[in-house]
C-alpha cells in the first residue's frame, strides 16, 4: 500500500511546492481519492474529457456565453433551468458555472480549476456545491432538509450551490415546498436544475428560473470533438468510422466519446469504418440503399432477401426501420428540394439516392413515406418485428396496385357530382350498341391520320403509358385500365366500356379527353383521341329519364352507396307508403 500511496502524495507536495497556499487542498483531494478507491488506473474517455471550462463545452454557445457575460457583469439569477436531450453538457455547464462564481484567482467567467474550490467541485468534494439525483430525492422529506441547510452560509467560497439533476423527477409536494424558496431565496445560494423533460416541471417552478435549452451537438461538431480526442489518444481513426460514431451518438457527446471508448478497447490504435459496423451493429448505407431501390423497382424477392440477412445477422430490425423511413425522407426531399444534399454520405452514394428519386417521383415517394408513417407504431410495439417489416416492405412493392377507401370515395362523390344530366337542347339521332363515341369532338382539334405502324408503337408501349398515367391521375389511369383496349384506328384509341355508364360517363366528358390527349402527346409524342364502344345494348347517346323505380335501383346499386354499406356493415331500410297511382289500381 505504501509504494502505491507514495507517488500521489509526493505529487501531491510537489503541487503545494508551485502552488504554496493550495498545498494542503491539494493533498487533500489526493488522499481523499485514495480513500475512497477514485484513483483509477484507467479512467473513461467521457470522464476524461468532461468540460472544465465553458470553452470546452461543444456546441452550446449560446448557453455558456450568456452563462460568461453574466457573471463578468454580475447579473447571476438566483436560479436556472437547463433543460435538453442527455449527454449534452447539463450537469458539466451546472459544475463549471459552480466554480466560476467561487473561483477566487481566475478570470470573470473563467475558473482556474487550480484553487482548492475548483479541485473540490471538480472531484465532488466540496461542502458548498452539493449535487442531488431528483431521481432518487424526490420526496417532501429532502426538499424540508434542503431548506433547513440553506440559511447556513458557505464555509469557504462564495454561493452556496445547489444542483439538483433530472429535476423533473420530484413530487408535486416537493415542487410545492420549492417554491417559496425560489421566489426569495437568500442572497448566498444559487439553484442549477438540469433536466431531459422540461415539459414536465411545473409552470410556477419555471417562471422563477432563467431557462436555457440546450441543442443536439450537430455531426460536424461531433466528429471534430472525436478526432481531437483520437489524436490526443494516440488513435488513428478514419472519416467514415468518426461519422459513423456521431452518427450513432444522436447528438449526444457523452454517448459518443462512450462508444468511441468501446470501440477503441476493441480495435486498439486503429480504428477503421468497417469495424466501426462490426462492433455497434450499425447498418450501413449500401443496404438502405438497396432496400430503396428494391421498394421502387417491386422486387419482393430482394426486400426478403435484405430482411432475412439482417436478421441472420442480428441487426436491429425497429432500427432498420427507423432507418428507412429517414432514407425515404432523403429520396422525397430530393425530389422536392433541387439544391438538397444529402448529409453523411459519399459522393457515390449521394448520387444513387438521387437516381432512385428520381425514377421513383414526388407522388409515389409521399405515399412510400405515408405509409411507413403510419405503421410505424405497429412495428415499434410489436413482438414480431420481422413480421411486420416484411408485410410492410410487400405492401410498399405493391403500392400502385391499392387505392385508399377515402380516395375512392372521394373520388366517386366528386364523379357523381360532374356527371353530365340530361340536355334540354334538340339531341342526334341515338348511339345504339358498338356504335364508336368519340370523346374528341369537344377537344376542338382534328389530328392528322398517321401511318399504321404508329398505331403498333402505342399497343407496344400501352403498359408503359397506363404506368404513366397512374403518376399523374391514379384514378384516370385505373378508369382505363379497366376498360378493354381493343386498338389504334388512325389516331384514336378506342376502348370497350362495360355496360356500367360510370367509366363511360367519366371517359366520355370533354375534359377528361383533352386530358387523355394531352398526356398522350406528352408521353407518344402526339396528340389522340379516345373512342369508346360499349358492350351492351343500352345506348350512349340522349338519355332517357329513367323512372323513379329505376333511379331508387341504380341509387342503390351505386358504388359510393355499396362503399358505405360495405365499410359500416349496413342495410337498406325499405319503407312502404301507398301513392295515388296505387290507389287507383
Amino acid at each position: 500500500m505504501a509504494t502505491r500511496t507514495a507517488p500521489l502524495v509526493i505529487a501531491a507536495w510537489a503541487q503545494g511546492r508551485e502552488n504554496p497556499q493550495n498545498a494542503a487542498g491539494g493533498l487533500f483531494i489526493k488522499l481523499s481519492q485514495l480513500i475512497y478507491g477514485c484513483a483509477m488506473a484507467y479512467e473513461v474517455i467521457a470522464r476524461k474529457w468532461r468540460p472544465q471550462v465553458f470553452q470546452d463545452v461543444v456546441g452550446q454557445e449560446h448557453v455558456t456565453q450568456t452563462l460568461i457575460n453574466a457573471i463578468k457583469n454580475e447579473r447571476i439569477a438566483h436560479a436556472y433551468l437547463f433543460g435538453g436531450p442527455r449527454g449534452v453538457g447539463k450537469t458539466s455547464v451546472a459544475r463549471i458555472f459552480a466554480k466560476a462564481i467561487n473561483c477566487p484567482e481566475g478570470e470573470p467567467g473563467t475558473p482556474c480549476n487550480h484553487c482548492r474550490s475548483c479541485l473540490e467541485i471538480t472531484d465532488g468534494s466540496s461542502t458548498d456545491v452539493q449535487e442531488i439525483d431528483g431521481a432518487s430525492n424526490r420526496g417532501i422529506d429532502e426538499i424540508r432538509e434542503l431548506r433547513e441547510n440553506i440559511k447556513y452560509l458557505p464555509s469557504s467560497g462564495k454561493y452556496r450551490v445547489y444542483i439538483i439533476d433530472e429535476v423533473h423527477m420530484l413530487t408535486l409536494p416537493a415542487f410545492n415546498a420549492l417554491l417559496k424558496t425560489l421566489e426569495e431565496p437568500p442572497p448566498h445560494v444559487k439553484f442549477l436544475f438540469a433536466t431531459t423533460e422540461s415539459n414536465k416541471v411545473p409552470i410556477t417552478i419555471l417562471s422563477r428560473c432563467q431557462r436555457f435549452d440546450f441543442k443536439r451537438i450537430p455531426l460536424d461538431q461531433l466528429a471534430g470533438q472525436l478526432k481531437h480526442i483520437a489524436k490526443q489518444e494516440g488513435v488513428t481513426i478514419g472519416d467514415s468510422a468518426v461519422s459513423l460514431i456521431a452518427r450513432a451518438s444522436e447528438g449526444s457527446m457523452r454517448d459518443a466519446q462512450s462508444l468511441l471508448d468501446q470501440v477503441i478497447s476493441f480495435t486498439g490504435k486503429t480504428v477503421s469504418g468497417e469495424l466501426v459496423h462490426k462492433i455497434l451493429g450499425i447498418i450501413d448505407r449500401e443496404t438502405l440503399l438497396s432496400a430503396t431501390k428494391a421498394v421502387i423497382e417491386g422486387n419482393v424477392a430482394k426486400c426478403i432477401e435484405i430482411i432475412e440477412e439482417l436478421y441472420n445477422h442480428g441487426y436491429d430490425l425497429k432500427d432498420f426501420y427507423r432507418l428507412l423511413m429517414h432514407q425515404f425522407r432523403m429520396l422525397l426531399f430530393c425530389t422536392l428540394l433541387p439544391d438538397f444534399k444529402p448529409i453523411e454520405m459519399t459522393e457515390a452514394d449521394a448520387a444513387e439516392l438521387r437516381k432512385q428519386a428520381g425514377s421513383a417521383g414526388e407522388t409515389k415517394l409521399q405515399m412510400y413515406l405515408d405509409f411507413l408513417i403510419h405503421r410505424e407504431e405497429n412495428m415499434r410495439q410489436s413482438s414480431y418485428p420481422r413480421l411486420i417489416l416484411e408485410a410492410t416492405l410487400i405492401k410498399l412493392c405493391r403500392v400502385e396496385d391499392f387505392l385508399s377507401l377515402s380516395d375512392i370515395l372521394k373520388h366517386l362523390i366528386r364523379l357523381e357530382k360532374n356527371i353530365p344530366g340530361p340536355s334540354f337542347a334538340p339531341q342526334p339521332k341515338k348511339i345504339m350498341e358498338d356504335q364508336p363515341i368519340s370523346a374528341s369532338s369537344s377537344t376542338g382539334y382534328s389530328s392528322p391520320q398517321k401511318g399504321e405502324a404508329a398505331g403498333k408503337d402505342v399497343e407496344k408501349n400501352w403498359d408503359d403509358f397506363i404506368k404513366f398515367l397512374s403518376r399523374k391521375d391514379r384514378f384516370l389511369s385505373t378508369m382505363i385500365n379497366g376498360a378493354v383496349f381493343k386498338g389504334i384506328k388512325g389516331e384514336a384509341i378506342c376502348l370497350e366500356v362495360g355496360s356500367n355508364s360510370f367509366a363511360a360517363g367519366y371517359l366520355g366528358s370533354s375534359d377528361k379527353a383533352e386530358q387523355i390527349s394531352r398526356l398522350a402527346q406528352e408521353f407518344f409524342g402526339r396528340r389522340l383521341r379516345v373512342e369508346l364502344t360499349r358492350n351492351a345494348s343500352e345506348p350512349l347517346g340522349e338519355p332517357v329519364k329513367p323512372s323513379p323505380a329505376s333511379r331508387k335501383g341504380d341509387l342503390e346499386s351505386s358504388p359510393l352507396v355499396q362503399g358505405v354499406l360495405s365499410m359500416f356493415d349496413g342495410e337498406i331500410l325499405r319503407e312502404h307508403k301507398d301513392t295515388k297511382e296505387e290507389k287507383k289500381i
